[in-house]
């Protein structure tokens, strides 16, 4: 299995979430190693994509799945992980903050 950090919107989760299926991008970004330097360098990458995705304010996402090929749909039961800005992020922050993490269970909470 292949880790892989899927950068996308809230809006995009949220339809992916009502599907079953996440499409993953050009943008699907893979951590050159299993370390959590690596691990973190990924995540940050894919926030980085993610913030090109919105039009505008919003807040970075990124989904983390483990997958057969990061070129296929992934489907819901391979998310392990959900990293957002926190809903009170302010519009001017650093773009390097780190994300909060939520577990798969919260997700439906993240996107209401």
């Amino acid at each position: 299995m292949t880790r892989v950090y899927l950068p996308t919107t809230l809006d995009r989760l949220r339809e992916a979430w009502a599907s079953g299926t996440l499409e993953p991008g050009d943008d699907v970004v893979v951590a050159e190693g299993d370390d959590e330097e690596s691990e973190y360098d990924a995540l940050m990458t894919a926030a980085d994509a993610s913030a090109e995705l919105l039009s505008g304010a919003g807040r970075r996402v990124v989904v983390v799945a483990e997958v057969g090929s990061p070129e296929h749909p992934v489907p819901l039961k391979r998310v392990v992980a959900v990293h957002a800005d926190p809903a009170d992020r302010p519009a001017d922050a650093d773009p390097d903050d780190d994300l909060a993490w939520y577990a798969t269970q919260e997700v439906p909470d993240l996107l209401s």
